[in-house]
């Protein structure tokens, strides 16, 4: 008798040797629930969609908000010494507030895309039907 308790292959069975013997993943053949994404620039203040060339932009165009100010940046940190990922001289107090920093990039984040178009409330119907049909 084996003095193993179960039969369970495990790292002291036999060919400890032996590498992994696995075929490589292979990525999905298609797109099928595959979200997706864009890559967008919100205000800060409104939280309106801005062009993501808004760097000649000075204001909101929806609240007249400045869009040059320590918020909208990129390296915006508020864990980070003076807020700020990037080695800055001084602290900006207001960050609100329009400034002159020549480090700043507007920050574009990635969001899902949910305009899949208008589903009409026929086609709606349709499909739901088409689930009992036989």
């Amino acid at each position: 008798m084996s003095d193993r308790r179960y039969r369970q292959q495990s790292y002291r069975s036999g060919g400890a040797g032996k590498p992994d013997q696995r075929e490589p993943s292979r990525p999905p053949s298609g797109t099928f629930g595959i979200l997706r994404s864009r890559a967008t620039s919100r205000c800060a203040e409104c939280g309106a969609v801005l062009p993501i060339t808004a760097d000649s932009l000075t204001q909101c165009p929806h609240c007249r908000a400045a869009l040059h100010t320590c918020r909208q940046c990129a390296h915006f940190d508020t864990a980070r010494r003076f807020e700020c990922t990037q080695d800055i001289a001084e602290r900006i107090a207001d960050k609100r507030a329009l400034n002159d920093c020549v480090r700043f990039s507007l920050m574009v984040t990635v969001e899902r895309d949910t305009s899949a178009g208008v589903v009409r409330p026929e086609e709606a119907r349709r499909s739901f039907g088409n689930l009992f049909k036989k």
